[in-house]
């Protein structure tokens, strides 16, 4: 009898998905099973391109069965069916016809049956693989044509690399449906054409009035448009509250009119460069700004929807928009993430260049940054400014960042309107399914150069030629619908006609205003809260806590909870706080930190904090999360204080510095509740996150009209730890600083650090505040304060010498920062009585009548000293000179002026160290 006679009883289906499930994980099939497609595998690598076996006696070995007997003959075609419809599912992509413009770049080996084992004569043959792709059993003609609508047409999926069996299968489901086609009714298609109409309209309205202006046309992707309005209203239909939108430039204008709603009389406003009706506002160029308004879908659901403002650094905006998004599902919806869509529209030169992009994608399933999932657009126009985009990257597709968290890819026409509306759906399905990100690729062209003024043909004037001979998406797609019958010939015009008329109306209009009101960005999250200038920020603010609250608030915290081991050193130091408060009333730097967050909690506000080991403290001083140690159980004490009104979250980031930064400024700006903190690991390592200093913290409130108090922690302090571990680079946050846009402190007492803390909230604005923390202060003997500092005090921008003698003092220092206690440690050794060491613990805004009132205290001072421990280059020095005019007249000591930061050898550096500390009180040595 037939050894493999049971091969006749079984139904052939069934081993062609058996063999699919190996093809997608070999281990989760039975080891005989795997062991016998192996063989057959190895048999495969032989097939010639007439599909004979060349290594059919290997193969034979391989599955113990000679291949001539009938029954394996036919089950080893239909396991080359399988891997022929493997092969569409893995590279069918690269043989669509998704580019409206240029010939595709050629692939092989190609999708030709002859490289899958099998031949034209099979065509006609019944194979039961049909049953995989939906269809049933059918021809391997059927087969091919069915797999060619879903994967080669106008719509090029990439999803194989995906490790969850379900997400595939899923997929895979959704594909087989209707062949991957779309498949809209006559109300669908006309509401697909006025969106069309509208943005090709709106461009060409645009380009006729405003000639040479920049604008940064949509022309070439219009489908944007019909792709953006099918996401809203299924996206509300299905649930979700809030959209969160960030994009660049291209195309932004056609978006705000045309989805957001923005009155195109505003627009034109902006075009025609009226001044602003605020004065302190100094706005931004109109493809910059952003837009919050609350629309009514066609179903009668009422969503809010946003558009971020962005700079010209075309990827900063979102790690903003993220941040937003995770601030509206906190807070506003319970944390539910199917309340708030992020949506994220990239160029692809930015998205393929940008490492920003990188680091979001990295963010997107991490405890303290997922958002349940974003839609990435990228407006495909082959180029990035001038340069093609053979030069614009190494990988095949421009998101092939999107595999980094094996996110599917849809690459689509843009051209084929009906199908860019059927892909996005298809993403927003499979986001609000599995809470992930999905890419659509809408590949389209850029009609005029980078901007309106530009000859694109210098550098491209083939590919110009093939586009200026191109219709516009709405005119294909109309000649579609007309075929069709779904609309007559005069439909388009008239669609045209009206929608121009009501531009014409609105330019008008626009023209009979003397100056442009530029909306708040979010302004329902920013009720109560006011723009201030300089004058209001300096003035004094109550911060003061009742005794009572802190008692309560360190009880919690200074105790760990019962019948849970800890290791010893935790247990200790949270004894050691417990002592420190109740017993000593001596309370450190954590102590000023963990008690102004837990005084806030019971003030109704919460507390956000990120950063690279933030919840230990890079310096092991914060541990505001202890571990179990045997569970590593997670336990914020914080989270136990009784009737708290807020909570606390603290999170290790990533190793970003860019995208955390600009994810936790956004969760800023849609959360004036929240104190939110990213802290540097070490100070100078936020260079890393320049752009977003430069960008939004320093400008957005001029530019935008943006209130955000993103508070961010820099140690700073020279110990001999090296170039990039000593500078926060203050000279680059106080060069930015003007009239009203930032707090910039370096403070030296605990105290202090609280009150500053309480302040940033307890204010009806919200400014950034850059603190500048310390490091070996965390443990000084002497940087230590009272509870009764706390509960009764408030912040300090500078500190008098509380210890010396006025009428002695021939030497006032003004000094910030860990510097103080250098210099307080050499005045006592020196027994010098006559000097006098003042700290200017708030660098911005300066307290300039202040430090006027100590110089003339100190009458008897014929020499007035600015001693920092930076080089002169660097530090707050030029600041004194930019901000306090009687700087010039100081005498300055300071390290000299260096390249870098600090020296690597400690030798040099405390030789540098030292005569900067002589130099203070030896002026004979300047």
């Amino acid at each position: 009898m037939d050894k493999f006679s049971f091969l006749n009883a079984a139904h052939t289906g069934y081993f062609a998905d058996l063999y699919e499930q190996y093809l997608q994980n070999p281990d989760s099939i039975e080891p005989s099973w795997r062991a016998f497609f192996q063989g057959f595998d190895f048999g495969q690598d032989g097939i010639s391109s007439n599909g004979s076996s060349q290594t059919a006696a290997a193969s034979s070995q391989e599955v113990g069965e000679d291949y001539c007997e009938p029954q394996l003959q036919n089950l080893e075609k239909e396991f080359r069916v399988v891997k022929l419809i493997e092969g569409y599912r893995t590279r069918g992509h690269l043989f669509t016809q998704t580019n409206p413009v240029r010939e595709r770049r050629k692939y092989t080996p190609t999708l030709d049956v002859e490289n899958f084992g099998l031949s034209q004569s099979d065509m006609n043959t019944v194979f039961n693989a049909g049953e995989l792709i939906g269809i049933g059993p059918a021809s391997l003609k059927d087969i091919i044509t069915h797999l060619a609508r879903i994967y080669c047409q106008s719509i090029g999926v990439e999803y194989m690399y995906i490790r969850k069996p379900e997400e595939v299968s899923w997929i895979q489901n959704k594909l087989n449906v209707n062949d991957n086609q779309p498949n809209f009714n006559e109300d669908d298609k006309k509401l697909i054409l006025t969106k069309l109409n509208e943005a090709v309209s709106f461009e060409t309205f645009l380009h006729t009035k405003y000639v040479g202006q920049k604008r940064f046309s949509l022309e070439g992707n219009e489908s944007l448009i019909p792709a953006l309005e099918a996401i809203i209203e299924k996206a509300a239909d299905a649930g979700v509250k809030e959209f969160i939108m960030g994009m660049a430039h291209r195309g932004r204008l056609n978006t705000l009119t045309n989805i957001f709603g923005k009155s195109a009389k505003d627009i034109f406003s902006e075009f025609d460069g009226k001044d602003y009706e605020q004065d302190i506002f100094d706005g931004d160029v109109k493809y910059h700004l952003g837009w919050t308004c609350c629309r009514k879908t066609r179903n009668g659901k009422e969503i809010n929807i946003n558009l971020a403002p962005n700079p010209s650094h075309l990827e900063t905006v979102g790690a903003v928009v993220e941040g937003i998004t995770r601030a509206k599902q906190d807070k506003r919806f319970n944390h539910d993430n199917s309340a708030v869509l992020p949506i994220i529209v990239h160029g692809d030169a930015a998205i393929a260049g940008q490492g920003l992009v990188y680091e979001i994608v990295q963010m997107a399933q991490l405890e303290g940054y997922q958002t349940g999932g974003t839609i990435h657009i990228v407006v495909n126009n082959q180029i990035g400014f001038t340069t093609n985009y053979l030069d614009g990257r190494s990988s095949t597709y421009c998101t092939d960042v999107g595999k980094v968290t094996l996110s599917p890819v849809l690459h689509v026409n843009a051209d084929d309107a009906e199908a860019v509306v059927h892909a996005v759906l298809f993403a927003l399905d499979f986001r609000m399914q599995f809470k992930r990100d999905v890419f659509i690729d809408l590949l389209g062209y850029r009609k005029y150069g980078h901007n309106e003024g530009d000859e694109p043909r210098f550098t491209q004037p083939k590919l110009y030629k093939a586009i200026a001979k191109h219709e516009n998406p709405r005119d294909i797609y109309a000649q579609k619908l007309l075929k069709e019958g779904v609309i007559d010939k005069d439909y388009v015009q008239k669609l045209e006609e009206d929608y121009k008329a009501r531009l014409e109306e609105d330019l008008e209009d626009s023209r009979k205003i003397e100056k442009t009101k530029v909306t708040p960005f979010m302004q329902d999250e920013w009720e109560g809260f006011d723009n201030v200038d300089e004058e209001e920020m300096t003035k004094p603010v109550d911060t003061t806590v009742p005794m009572e609250t802190l008692d309560k608030v360190a009880e919690v915290i200074t105790q760990l909870p019962k019948g849970k081991k800890f290791m010893r050193k935790i247990a200790k130091l949270i004894e050691g706080r417990h002592s420190m408060y109740f017993e000593n009333n001596k309370l450190d730097w954590a102590m000023a930190e963990l008690l102004a967050y837990g005084s806030l909690m019971t003030e109704g506000y919460s507390v956000r904090m990120s950063g690279q080991d933030v919840e230990r403290g890079t310096f092991s001083h914060r541990h505001a999360i202890v571990k179990v140690e045997d569970s590593e159980e997670e336990i914020i004490l914080h989270n136990n204080i009784p009737d708290k009104k807020g909570d606390f979250k603290i999170y290790n980031s990533l190793l970003s510095e860019y995208g955390v930064v600009g994810f936790d400024y956004g969760y800023a700006m849609a959360s004036p509740t929240t104190l939110t903190i990213w802290e540097a690991q070490f100070g100078d390592f936020v260079n890393g996150a320049q752009i977003m200093i430069d960008q939004y913290i320093s400008a957005a409130e001029d530019k935008w009209k943006l209130q955000n108090g993103l508070v961010m922690f820099l140690p700073h302090g020279y110990e001999g730890q090296g170039a990039e571990h000593s500078s926060g680079r203050m000279e680059r946050f106080l060069q930015l600083c003007a009239t009203d846009n930032m707090f910039v402190a370096d403070v030296t007492t605990p105290a202090n650090m609280f009150h500053l803390l309480r302040r940033q909230m307890k204010v009806k604005y919200r400014k950034p505040l850059i603190i500048f923390t310390p490091k070996s202060l965390l443990r000084h003997p002497r940087v230590l304060s009272t509870k009764e500092e706390f509960a009764e005090g408030t912040f300090q921008p500078y500190l008098d010498d509380e210890t010396a003698n006025v009428d002695k003092i021939k030497t006032l220092v003004f000094c910030t920062g860990k510097f103080y206690y250098d210099l307080l440690e050499r005045r006592e050794k020196l027994e010098r009585d006559d000097v006098a060491l003042v700290r200017i613990e708030q660098l911005f805004p300066l307290p300039k009548e202040e430090m006027k009132e100590i110089m003339a205290k100190y009458k008897n001072a014929d020499d007035v000293v600015w001693a920092q421990e930076e080089p002169r280059n660097m530090g707050a020095y030029s600041h004194m000179l930019l901000h306090f005019e009687e700087a010039k007249n100081f005498r300055v000591c300071s390290r000299r002026f260096y390249g870098s930061p600090a020296a690597g050898s400690a030798v040099r550096f405390k030789m540098r160290h030292e005569k900067v500390l002589e130099s203070v009180f030896d002026k004979s040595m300047v």
